[in-house]
Formats: structure tokens, sequence, C-alpha cells
């Protein structure tokens, strides 16, 4: 399960569970993680699990949020990673589950085929042959994904096959798609902030419907679920 824990000039103050889907962490009272610091934001981040996975969101703060030492607005952490908030350090750690042997699977020898036979398309299979259905890989164009509609790059998809999608340019304009249990959800990250359907987004993350009209920085882009 993952936990973080939380340490002040390398004095360890509280570990923390992470066993809801999104932890808060800042001076006010009612968060998750309180850190009693005027160097910390009344609502400073916020760590949110999502598909198995943690990702750390700096909510508007005034000082930041560092992860590994370069500021960040999102990022998705890897097991013993460093969150910097103030003189305060957080350490992530993920404990990996222990992997359970398997015996192998007993050969099946493929059916004896008369010399001169057509081979059956069930033999011709090294995985049929084995008593495995072969699986189709997906076709192209199918799946959740990112339609570019105007500029050079219009015609262009982008697969969201990522748990966090990054869209923009640095210094001008960046967003990103995170992949939730529900569906997925635009988030603004610095520069200019993306509109959706012509709405220009919030602080907040918001939920995409398929066919939905994202604009940043210019470039018009869609939202096609499947």
């Amino acid at each position: 399960m993952p936990k973080v824990i939380v340490s002040l000039d390398g004095v360890v103050i509280k570990e923390v569970q992470l066993t809801q889907a999104r932890t808060t962490i800042g001076r006010r009272p009612y968060n998750d993680i309180v850190i009693d610091n005027l160097a910390v934001s009344g609502e400073h981040a916020a760590l949110e699990l999502v598909n198995q996975q943690v990702l750390l969101h700096d909510l508007g703060s005034t000082n930041g949020t560092r992860l590994n030492g370069r500021t960040v607005k999102l990022g998705q952490l890897q097991h013993d990673d460093l969150i910097e908030i103030g003189k305060y350090r957080l350490r992530f750690l993920q404990e990996q589950p222990v992997a359970q042997a398997v015996p192998a699977p007993t050969p099946v020898p493929p059916p004896a085929v008369p010399p001169g036979a057509p081979i059956p398309a069930a033999a011709a299979s090294p995985l049929a042959a084995r008593g495995v259905a072969a699986t189709p890989a997906p076709a192209p164009g199918t799946g959740p994904r990112i339609r570019v509609l105007n500029g050079p790059g219009a015609g262009r998809e982008l697969s969201l096959v990522k748990i966090v999608t990054t869209l923009g340019k640095p210094g001008v304009g960046v967003a990103a798609i995170t992949h939730r249990p529900q569906g997925f959800a635009l988030t603004h990250i610095e520069g200019e902030a993306p509109a959706v359907n012509g709405q220009v987004l919030g602080s907040e993350p918001q939920m995409l419907a398929d066919g939905d009209q994202i604009e940043l920085s210019g470039v018009q882009m869609q939202f096609v679920r499947a």
C-alpha cells in the first residue's frame, strides 16, 4: 500500500497510508495531512490514487511543490520519490507485491497431420497449438484518443494509453489528461488555460465526454472516447 513519511530537518513527524482516492496536504486543519507552517498554503497539494498509480497535484500554492528537486504542477509518483513543501519532506513509498511463482504450463503437442494433408488453421498458430487463443491487435483509430483539428498537425491522433498525457508547449500553455476510474479528466498545468467547448477551464479538473472540443494555445482538438 502506498504511503508518505513526513519529516522536518531529518526528524520523522508522521507516516500516512494513502488509502483514500484523494489525500490533501495543507496548512488548514481540514486537510488529510496538516502542515502548520506559514510557507505552506491553506490547500497546498493533493495526492490522488488513479488506477493503482499516485499523482501529485499542486493546488496553486504560493511557494510551489517540488518533486525530486523540480517544481511541478502535476507529476506521477514512483517509489522513493521525494516531495518538498516548504522545509518539509514527504518521502513516497510504494511497496511492491511479492511475485508468486507460477508453474509453467505443460506443453500440448500439436495434433499429427498426415503427409500432404492441409494444416488446420488452429494447428498453424503456435498459440493455438498450446490451447491459447490469440488476441487480435487493436485496430488503428480506435480507443480513447485526442484528434487534432487544425494547424500543421490536423488529422493526427494521440492515443490516451498512459495514466497522464501532456498537451501543449511549456512556457505557452500546458494541460494534462489523466486516466481515472470514471473516465478521462483535463487539468490545467501552466500558462494559457485550455477551453472545453468554449468554456475556459478553471483550477479544478474537468471530466471529458465523447466529442468534447478542446482548444489550447490556438490548437483545436477533439476528445474521442472510443
